[in-house]
């Protein structure tokens, strides 16, 4: 559990974040705007940290810190997923609002960058713990999050469930409004295939490297760290088209599926690599597709970001990574100026 004191004044910081800053493309100044963003306009810069008091199930009260950190909204609502776990903290979640930004803008759909979270242990709360937990944080913020606002959507530790108790709990204050949240179940307007996408985007950054290389999936051998939902996805995918799962092999390939898994020193010379704000897309994207009621466009977009970075490579003579910040970069320096706001 967050020591409740971080909800006090809580605001997000315009010191420039040392950890995304390590990926942005030098020099920063060249963009001429604030890439530390501002939610101009419309809304308030920064984010708000609440403290959510909750009866358990024993009748004993529980206080949670949750926090939202909206970072910029030059290209259009923000956007980014409301995680539980206890190590949700100010600064992750203010890193991970910022790579939102950029996410949205390399993929290329009309979004800004947001996120949120509440600092517990999901897996000791029981279901309607986890209810009311979820209420009473969107009665906390559902002045902040809205359809042309921030539009929410699950990460680590929620799911579909929880958005349809954020779009319920919403809809008390606003009227009905599906569209508040996206990943939610189908059967309150959800996408089919919510819970693939992301592990389906990096599929198919992987064969779209590959395909840059004169490769395919089929008869590669293959490495997956980590089998959660996305990395349990992507196995799946391999498998269907003929990969191979191994373990302990010098790989030529790295395609990077969290969110800011390593650090830029960690990147190794002689090894292509592909940014997860690229490879791990494909859940916002479908998103997208879930808020315009769109889909079955998912390899599309990825196969074209592809190409996208590529060509940014070229013309900087950068590697996949750079070249990802760049375009991402660029896209919202560009919508920034012509909405003709201060840079």
């Amino acid at each position: 559990m967050v020591d409740p004191s971080l909800a006090d004044g809580f605001k997000c910081s315009k010191v420039p974040n040392r950890v995304v800053h390590k990926w942005l493309p030098p020099p920063v100044d060249f963009y001429k705007f604030n890439v530390d963003g501002a939610v101009r306009r419309d809304g308030m810069a920064g984010g708000i940290g609440v403290e959510c008091t909750v009866p358990r199930d024993d009748g004993t009260l529980t206080t949670y810190v949750g926090f939202r950190v909206q970072h910029d909204n030059a290209r259009g609502p923000m956007k980014g997923g409301i995680r539980y776990h206890p190590g949700v903290e100010p600064d992750e979640v203010n890193a991970l609002a910022q790579l939102m930004t950029w996410k949205t803008a390399v993929a290329n759909i009309p979004y800004g960058g947001a996120k949120g979270g509440i600092g517990c242990d999901p897996g000791e709360l029981s279901l309607s713990e986890l209810e009311r937990l979820t209420r009473v944080f969107t009665q906390k913020i559902h002045d902040l999050i809205g359809i042309h606002r921030d539009v929410p959507a699950p990460d680590m530790g929620t799911g579909p469930q929880t958005m349809a108790w954020i779009l319920d709990e919403y809809s008390k204050f606003h009227g009905y409004s599906p569209a508040v949240v996206t990943g939610k179940p189908t059967d309150l307007g959800g996408s089919l295939g919510r819970d693939a996408a992301t592990g389906r985007g990096v599929f198919f950054a992987t064969e779209a490297l590959l395909n840059e290389h004169g490769k395919a999936i089929t008869g590669q051998k293959l490495v997956i760290q980590g089998f959660g939902n996305v990395g349990s996805w992507v196995a799946r995918l391999i498998h269907e088209k003929g990969g191979k799962i191994v373990v302990d092999i010098k790989a030529k390939f790295i395609i990077k599926a969290t969110n800011h898994p390593t650090d830029p020193e960690a990147d190794k010379k002689g090894v292509v690599i592909i940014p997860d704000i690229y490879s791990n897309s494909g859940g916002v994207t479908v998103s997208y597709f879930e808020w315009v009621q769109v889909n079955n466009e998912l390899k599309t977009y990825m196969t074209k970001t592809f190409k996208d970075v590529k060509e940014m490579c070229r013309i900087h003579n950068c590697d996949l990574r750079m070249g990802a910040f760049t375009l991402g970069v660029n896209r919202v320096a560009r919508a920034t100026v012509t909405r003709g706001w201060e840079v």
